[in-house]
């Protein structure tokens, strides 16, 4: 009974043409999102990303003793609500949409995953007092997960993901989230 709920069926469409991105801010949110992104796939990006940016940080401080600084505590929250919106927001049919577009080939999702080294510097930095052996062995992981995954066939894509997966936001969101070009069904109401 419920299954006919969660089913794509009549109610879906598949469309892989994005519509044209907005001007200004909204052209912003679009290029991140993707454009033509559903006021469910918004909402639901924003609430796991600020939720996440504010549990995170108060959680280690208070129920782990962090001793961090205005920084950390700054910086925590900033990673927790672009990782976890990220996470959501990759996984949503317009980022597949968007980022799955003609012309968005390895290089494009190489270079995804590339700028995401800035992330693992200043966990590495900050958190970990300098951990090179850390950054060096997250980022090379990443990097080589992410040409196992765009090397496979597509019908295997998922599956290479999951297998490389250890659990991590920053893996899930771009070994997953990201880097897996997946039908972007869409509710037969939005435009």
């Amino acid at each position: 009974m419920l299954q006919g709920k969660f089913r794509a069926g009549n109610n879906a469409r598949i469309s892989w043409e994005p519509p044209e991105t907005r001007g200004g801010v909204a052209g912003a949110l679009d290029r991140l999102i993707g454009p033509g992104a559903t006021p469910a796939e918004l909402w639901l990006v924003l609430l796991c990303a600020v939720l996440t940016a504010l549990i995170l940080p108060i959680h280690a401080v208070v129920y782990e003793d962090a001793a961090w600084g205005a920084v950390q505590v700054l910086l925590a929250g900033l990673l927790a609500f672009d990782l976890a919106g990220g996470v959501t927001a990759n996984a949503t049919s317009s980022a597949k949409r968007w980022y799955h577009r003609s012309g968005q080939g390895l290089a494009q999702h190489l270079g995804f995953v590339l700028i995401h080294g800035v992330q693992i510097f200043l966990v590495a930095w900050l958190f970990r007092s300098m951990d090179w052996p850390f950054f060096a062995a997250v980022y090379g992981y990443l990097i080589a997960a992410s040409v196992v995954i765009l090397a496979s066939p597509l019908y295997l894509q998922r599956p290479v993901a999951m297998s490389l997966l250890w659990g991590t936001l920053l893996l899930l969101k771009l070994l997953v989230s990201h880097l897996l070009k997946e039908a972007p069904y869409r509710p037969r109401s939005a435009s």
